[in-house]
Parts: structure tokens; sequence; C-alpha cells
């Protein structure tokens, strides 16, 4: 990994109690699903089938990270931008930290731009279960694989806790009865309407338990500039992708102006597909399950010195 300075930016964040959060999210999917149950629970064993990831709970102390940013990819890459995970780790100030969430994958070791699927826990327990999707040159499918190492590039959103059990938020939706597929979208909404401009954060990992869903890959890195939305979604390879998808990252209900991706999720499974969450396609099929827990703080790392210009949600 590159070594050089990287400036950190921490905002503290409205953390308000998981019950609080429970309503405000209970009447938000009542909007757009036809069965909804929001629940505080104990949160149940997350390294087991099928979420496999790499510690068992989201509890302990909580955080979220938006690491450099789009504007590291658009219009044109920048290949000096390169992190790594264990820097990350150190950086938002949680012991054993246990890291969930979306990125871009290390294309120095992979030859390729790539998606990253984050699910790594550090300290005496350390695992690394983080996945990378990318596009097969040969006929366009998917290729799901784990990396080497804990280097990525270009930007990432994490969720930061110390993986220990306790209690989390458990959203239950069926049967989608609306325009909206997005059941991040949902989540983020519903919190701006109750909250204002007190950011609340909430992250962990979503389940898409039966249906399907709208998926891309990254492509190739362009030689020309990703100047508009337009050549942003001719570059990227969608797919339609079957559940258990397991969806990791976060979201927050407002940006403290630290110019951040909102929310943001990337996805892998047991069947070899994974990438970037959009949507559900198959509304009447659907069902999704998650577990989120609030984040205390939140690390800005890297910040590029210009805005967002597309690609932002």
């Amino acid at each position: 990994m590159t070594d050089r300075q990287m400036p950190v930016q921490r905002v503290s964040l409205h953390v308000p109690p998981l019950n609080e959060v429970a309503t405000v999210l209970q009447n938000a999917y009542e909007k757009h699903y036809s069965s909804v149950s929001v629940n505080v629970v104990d949160c149940p064993d997350l390294t087991q089938s099928p979420f496999n990831l790499a510690a068992p709970g989201l509890c302990g102390k909580t955080a979220v990270t938006d690491v450099g940013g789009v504007p590291n990819l658009h219009p044109l890459v920048d290949r000096s931008k390169i992190y790594s995970l264990d820097r990350v780790a150190r950086q938002v100030e949680i012991d054993d930290v246990f890291l969930v969430g979306a990125g871009a994958g290390p294309w120095q070791t992979e030859g390729v731009n790539c998606e990253m699927v984050t699910n790594i826990k550090t300290g005496a327990d350390a695992k690394n279960n983080t996945h990378i999707s990318k596009v097969d040159p040969s006929d366009g499918s998917c290729i799901l694989k784990k990396p080497e190492g804990t280097d990525f590039a270009l930007m990432a959103n994490l969720f930061c806790s110390q993986g220990k059990p306790g209690k989390v938020l458990e959203i239950k939706v069926r049967c989608g009865t609306s325009k909206v597929r997005n059941f991040m979208n949902v989540a983020r909404l519903g919190l701006q309407a109750q909250y204002g401009d007190k950011p609340v954060a909430l992250g962990g990992t979503f389940l898409v338990e039966k249906g399907k869903a709208h998926i891309h890959i990254m492509n190739d890195f362009l030689t020309t500039p990703l100047d508009s939305d337009e050549k942003v979604e001719k570059w990227l390879n969608f797919y339609e992708m079957s559940s258990p998808l397991v969806c990791l990252g976060y979201l927050i209900s407002h940006d403290p102006d630290l110019d951040l991706r909102i929310e943001h999720f990337h996805c892998f499974s047991e069947h070899g597909e994974g990438g970037h969450y959009h949507w559900d396609t198959t509304p009447q099929e659907v069902e999704y399950r998650a577990y989120f827990n609030v984040a205390e703080n939140i690390y800005r790392i890297d910040r590029p010195t210009v805005s967002h210009q597309i690609g932002r949600d």
C-alpha cells in the first residue's frame, strides 16, 4: 500500500434509542411492503449461513467510515488512491474492529477494476471473509472470489463495530406494494423525515432472502472521461442475480457537510454471484431480512478535494 498522509475527520452522530428507530422504520416500511416487522432483538450469530460474516455480532463501539470517494474514479481514475483495510481499522479508533461494507476492489492485484464486499475482523480472533466481484472477460458473467491481502482502491463505505453480540434492529419485510424497490433507500428516507439535519447512520447486513435483485459490476477503467450519468450507465455491467444475497454496508440520513456517499451496499453469496445492490426486481416474491445497529461516529478518511459530480447515491 502507498504510504501517504491521509486526513481524517471525525464527527459525532445522533444516536437515538434502538426502540425509537424501530418505530420509525416500521412506519417507513409499511408504506412499501405488505408484511413488515421491525424489532429490537438479540443479534443472531452472523458467522453462520446464510450470512457468513467474520464476526458474530454488530455491537460494542460503533462507527461508519467513508474512505476516498467517487471523484477518485470519475471522470478519470486516480490510480494513486490505494488503501488498506488494516490501516482503516486503526484509523477508526475501535479495538479489534469488525468492518463490513462496500468499496472498490484491489485492481492493482486483481489486474482489473472490481467491486469489494468488505467482511473482515481484526484482533486476536481475526478473520477475513472479504469478497470481490469482477466481470469475466470471456463472457461478461460474474466472477466472485476472495482477494489476496487487505488492500483496496478508490473508495469504501464501511460499518465498524467490535463484532460483539448484543441488541440490534431486526427488519423483516416481504411483498413490495409500491414503485420503490430499493430496500435501504426506504430506511434512509424514513430516518431523514424523522430526524432532519441530525445525522443518523445505520449499518450492518441485509439479506435478499427470496426473489431477485438488480446488481452491477464495474467494468475496467476507461481512458475517456466518465463525465455523465449516461456514460456511467453504459460502462457498468448489470445483472439480475438470485437470492439469497448477503448485502453489507451503511446508510446515513443526513450528510453533516462531509461530502458523503449517503448509502452504499454490496452483496455476495454462496452461489457465486455478487456486486453493487440497486433494488429488487421481483416485488411480489421478494423477502428481506436485515440486522442493523446505529453508529456513534463517522470518520471521513482522505476526502477528495473536489466534490461528487455523478454517481453519488
